[in-house]
């Protein structure tokens, strides 16, 4: 849902040019990248149509979340589009601002697309290989650096079971509070994920009721506290012993 076909433009052919040019690519190593033929990429750069099944392909090729477009038309961040989508979560909408169900929305569709391909590159490495092993990965910077190396196939796979179970959750419309380090992460990361998209998009609009459609901060009300940031997203080392060290990522809160 993050993102359709791309129409074709002179604007957009004019950006994926650039940015070959810039990653230094030849057009046959860009189209290797994006698992295309070399005739589909030249007509990308000469402005046609990008069909939906080769948008991931392109961006990967490319180091980008998304196909930046200047013709938001096609892309406006409408409100009422995503109240029916299985992510859409009433508890976020009625206690934290329909931007915070949003912003759900689009971010576990695109962490959900980033870690089934993580995943599947994984599959054809090594055991043990870890996702700072992999020439693109979208996921990897949004993780906590601290345990990097433990990031293989295993973790992404069990990190992916709790992404579907917590859309599950959401769809049945129970709460969205998390009950553990990997959930939290999740929900983080799902926010960090819809931002950038609707940075990049530059669209959000509001439904002229809802003034807080356009609050980002909501993560941590939900969380009741600024832990996840403190713990793993600083300089502090995380003690074994602390819930946030990564072997407690998956236990839970409460039992």
């Amino acid at each position: 849902m993050a993102q359709k076909v791309i129409k074709g433009s002179n604007s957009i052919a004019q950006k994926i040019r650039s940015r070959r040019n810039e990653l230094n690519l030849t057009i046959e190593e860009a189209a290797h990248r994006a698992g295309i033929g070399i005739k589909t990429w030249c007509r990308y750069e000469s402005g046609e149509s990008i069909r939906q099944d080769k948008i991931k392909g392109v961006c990967k090729a490319l180091n980008w979340r998304v196909i930046p477009d200047e013709d938001n038309d096609q892309d406006d961040l409408q409100i009422k589009e995503y109240v029916e989508h299985e992510a859409w979560s009433t508890f976020l909408a009625d206690n934290f601002g329909k931007r915070a169900a949003i912003s759900f929305v689009i971010g576990s569709d695109m962490l959900l697309d980033y870690l089934e391909q993580d995943i599947s590159d994984l599959s054809q490495m090594p055991v043990g290989s870890h996702i700072g092993q992999l020439s693109t990965s979208f996921i990897k910077d949004d993780l906590p650096p601290q345990f990097l190396l433990k990031y293989d196939y295993e973790f992404l796979y069990k990190m992916l079971k709790e992404l579907k179970n917590l859309k599950k959750r959401i769809n049945a419309g129970t709460s969205v509070v998390p009950g553990s380090v990997i959930e939290e992460l999740i929900i983080y990361i799902c926010n960090e994920q819809a931002h950038a998209y609707i940075e990049l998009t530059g669209n959000m609009q509001s439904d002229g009721n809802d003034e807080s459609v356009y609050y980002d901060e909501w993560v941590f009300d939900l969380f009741g506290d600024c832990d996840i940031i403190t713990f793993l997203y600083s300089d502090i080392w995380v003690d074994e012993k602390s819930p946030y060290c990564f072997t407690h990522w998956f236990d839970r809160f409460y039992s």
